[in-house]
């Protein structure tokens, strides 16, 4: 079975993750308040938000998808500290990827420009898709309190993996195929 195009390009964004959460705890430090997990989120964010975007550019997606996963990640990540509290148990770090994921879902389908079906689609692939990824993190990672703002490298996998299987269902027409039309019709 081929693997869709779209996946192949959304796979590499998985090191946007680790990345984002070692970027959070450099600039941040570990989340262990609201506070610090809304400023954890902000940087985490801008850092997968990029990562997803250079792999989403060529898609009719742009660099709004940045500011939008950084600001979601933001909100969703302080939401779930009030939430569980910046737990680190099992069960709080799926809550707190539920959480984070939805309210990230939310923030990023308005790049989407698309109907409210699509939208919804991607607001519970990516929540669903943040939750297993917590919990997978949480089956490896040994030192989960030490406040990491986004799951490790094994649950970004997973997530990217789900969510780039969503992808091609979400995203608009690319600005290639329209502009190819255009140019066609003006033939």
């Amino acid at each position: 079975m081929p693997v869709p195009r779209t996946l192949l390009r959304w796979l590499p964004t998985f090191l946007a993750f680790p990345l984002g959460g070692i970027a959070a705890i450099a600039v941040v430090g570990p989340v262990r308040s609201t506070l610090t997990a809304a400023l954890a989120g902000l940087v985490a964010g801008a850092v997968v938000g990029l990562g997803q975007w250079l792999a989403l550019r060529g898609r009719g997606v742009g660099t709004l998808w940045i500011a939008l996963t950084s600001g979601g990640m933001a909100v969703g990540a302080g939401l779930a500290a009030v939430v569980t509290t910046t737990a680190t148990t099992t069960g709080a770090l799926v809550a707190t990827g539920a959480i984070t994921g939805a309210v990230v879902g939310l923030a990023q389908s308005n790049a989407l420009r698309r109907g409210i079906a699509a939208r919804s689609t991607w607001v519970l692939a990516v929540s669903v898709s943040w939750a297993l990824a917590w919990w997978t993190t949480a089956q490896v990672i040994v030192d989960a309190e030490r406040g990491w703002a986004v799951f490790g490298s094994s649950g970004a996998l997973l997530a990217t993996i789900l969510t780039g299987l969503v992808l091609p269902r979400v995203l608009p027409s690319t600005t290639v195929e329209v502009v190819a039309l255009e140019t066609a019709v003006a033939r």
